[in-house]
């Protein structure tokens, strides 16, 4: 099954997506901060990664950039207590949104439907959901264009 990593601040928010996560199946890591999730993105591989968008004194957006220029082929699914952040141009690079709540089948929905998303674009030979031909990405990875 699929290794997620969740990123979140509020301990009863990853308690609870723990807890939601493992019973759908997967297998689940989690951070409390945006510098402990780059550490653990470091040394481990994930399948999709689950960020909060306002850490305590950091800002999940600024990941969500790291996670893009370094790990393009790691699906993020951004979680938010506040739906305004869907038209900010910053989480457009996400391949996901859920806005946290009780009811916690939109988290398994999203996660779902993103992971299958992902695997089916790596099936038809391209590297992730963003469509790049796994040549090209080799290709830019190792500074051949």
């Amino acid at each position: 099954m699929a290794r997620l990593l969740i990123a979140d601040d509020d301990s009863n928010i990853r308690r609870l997506y723990s807890l939601v996560l493992s019973e759908e199946g997967y297998e689940v890591d989690t951070a409390a901060s945006a510098s402990e999730a780059e550490q653990k993105l470091k040394g481990n591989n994930y399948d999709l990664v689950l960020l909060d968008i306002m850490l305590k004194n950091e800002n999940g957006l600024d990941l969500l950039q790291k996670i893009v220029r370094d790990r393009h082929d790691l699906p993020v699914v951004l979680c938010s207590a506040y739906s305004c952040y869907r038209e900010d141009y910053a989480s457009w690079q996400a391949h996901g949104y859920v806005v946290k709540s009780s009811d916690s089948q939109e988290l398994v929905d999203e996660v779902a439907r993103v992971l299958e998303k992902n695997n089916r674009y790596r099936r038809q030979g391209y590297d992730n959901i963003s469509h790049t031909p796994r040549t090209q990405c080799a290709s830019w990875r190792h500074g051949v264009h």
